[in-house]
C-alpha cells in the first residue's frame, strides 16, 4: 500500500490549515509547508528508533529537556531547561516543562507506564519553533511547539491537552504503530485525544461530569471561528464547518487518502464519542486505563485495525480487568452500549 499520503500530521489538521490558507491566512499556508518538512523528518527518525514495545515500569527515570528554537526550524537549538534545573525567565519554557511532567506523572500513576516508550525515554520539547507556526507536532523522538500567529491560534505549549496529545502519538508509535489512514488513523488520533483529555482532567481536578470535553480550546485565537478544534462530547460542534462525525453511518470508506488521510480527524469523532459515553459511566481514569490496556492487544489492534477490532480488544480487556476487580462489573455493558450508540458493534468475548 502506498505511503504517499500517510504522514502523521500536527495537532492542527492539515485540512483545517488548508481551509484557513484559502481564506487568506498566510501563516496557515506557511505552517502547512513547514509541517510537511517535519513529517518527512519524522519518518526518518522513526526508522532509526529501536522498537521497545514494553508495558510497565522500568527502573530508568525519564528526564525533561526543553529547547528554545528561537523562531528557527532547528531542533535542540538551545537548551534552556532540563530535569531538576531552575526556572526559566520564559513562561512558555516553564509551562511546557511542567506539562510534560504532568503527562509523565499521569502515565506512571494511572497507566503504570514509564514515559513514552515504557522504558524511561526522555521527553524533549522544542518551544518557539519557527515564526508564527500554527501547530504542535510529534517528530518521532521529540515535540515541536509553535507560538501560533496570535490571530487564529495562540501558543500551543500553553495547553496541557495539546502537549499530552502529541506525546501520546509517541506512545502509539511504540505500542501498536497504527497506520495513519482511514479507521486505523482515526484510532491513532482518537487515542491521543483520549489520553490528552484524561491528562487535562487529572491536572485540572475535573471529572467526566465536570469537564467540558473540548480539545484545543485553550489554543484558539480571537479570530478562530469557534470554541475549540474538537468536542468529544458532541463531535462536529467545535467550530463553524467542523467536519467531525459522531456515528459510523457517516463513515465513507472511499474517501481519498488526499483528504485528511482518509478521514483520520473526521472519523476519530466516532470512537471519541464512545469514550465520552463510557467515561461518564465508569470515570475517565478507569476508561483511559481500559483503552490503554486494550491498545496493547496487538493480535487485535494491529497497524491497520478497524473500529470494530478496537471495540473487540476493549471488550476483551474489560472482561479481564473486571475479573481482576480493577473495573466496575458493569463495564462490558457500558462499553458495548457506548459503541452501539455510535454505530459500532462486536460480540462480547467469553473468558476461558
Amino acid at each position: 500500500m502506498s505511503r504517499d499520503h500517510k504522514h502523521e500530521e500536527g495537532f492542527i489538521p492539515n485540512y483545517l490549515l488548508k481551509e484557513l490558507a484559502e481564506k487568506g491566512n498566510e501563516n496557515a499556508e506557511k505552517t502547512l509547508a513547514v509541517t510537511k518538512e517535519i513529517e518527512e523528518k519524522r519518518e526518518e527518525v522513526k526508522k532509526n528508533l529501536t522498537e521497545r514495545n514494553i508495558m510497565g515500569i522500568s527502573e530508568r527515570s525519564p528526564e525533561r529537556l526543553v529547547y528554545d528554537s528561537e523562531n528557527t526550524g532547528e531542533f535542540q537549538h538551545k537548551l534552556v531547561r532540563r530535569e531538576g534545573g531552575p526556572n526559566s525567565t520564559d513562561d512558555i519554557v516553564n509551562i511546557t516543562y511542567d506539562y510534560c511532567g504532568k503527562t509523565l506523572e499521569y502515565f506512571k500513576q494511572k497507566l503504570n507506564r514509564n514515559s513514552i516508550d515504557g522504558a524511561g525515554m526522555d521527553v524533549i520539547s522544542n518551544v518557539h519553533f519557527r515564526k508564527n507556526y500554527n501547530n504542535a507536532i510529534w517528530v518521532g523522538d521529540q515535540l515541536a511547539l509553535g507560538d501560533g500567529d496570535g490571530s487564529i491560534f495562540i501558543n500551543l505549549g500553553r495547553s496541557i491537552d495539546v502537549v499530552a496529545h502529541e506525546i501520546t502519538h509517541g506512545v502509539t508509535q511504540f505500542v501498536n504503530e497504527l497506520e495513519y489512514e482511514r479507521q486505523s488513523g482515526a484510532l491513532n488520533e482518537h487515542f491521543s485525544d483520549v489520553i490528552g483529555t484524561a491528562v487535562q482532567q487529572f491536572v485540572k481536578g475535573q471529572t467526566a461530569d465536570t469537564a467540558d470535553w473540548l480539545i484545543g480550546d485553550e489554543i484558539v485565537g480571537p479570530n478562530f471561528p469557534g470554541k475549540a478544534l474538537r468536542s468529544m462530547k458532541a463531535p462536529g460542534t467545535a467550530y463553524d464547518g467542523d467536519r467531525q462525525v459522531a456515528h459510523f453511518d457517516d463513515f465513507d470508506p472511499n474517501l481519498p487518502l488526499s483528504n485528511d488521510n482518509g478521514g483520520v480527524h473526521y472519523y476519530s469523532g466516532i470512537p471519541n464519542k464512545a469514550f465520552y459515553l463510557t467515561a461518564v459511566k465508569i470515570g475517565t481514569d478507569k476508561a483511559a486505563f481500559l483503552w490503554y490496556t486494550a491498545w496493547h492487544n496487538r493480535k487485535i489492534i494491529h497497524p491497520n485495525a478497524t473500529f470494530e477490532e478496537a471495540l473487540r480488544a476493549i471488550l476483551e480487556s474489560a472482561e479481564t480487568l473486571m475479573h481482576r476487580g480493577e473495573l466496575p462489573q458493569e463495564t462490558v455493558t457500558v462499553v458495548k452500549n457506548a459503541f452501539e450508540e455510535v454505530g459500532v458493534s462486536a460480540p462480547v468475548p467469553v473468558l476461558k
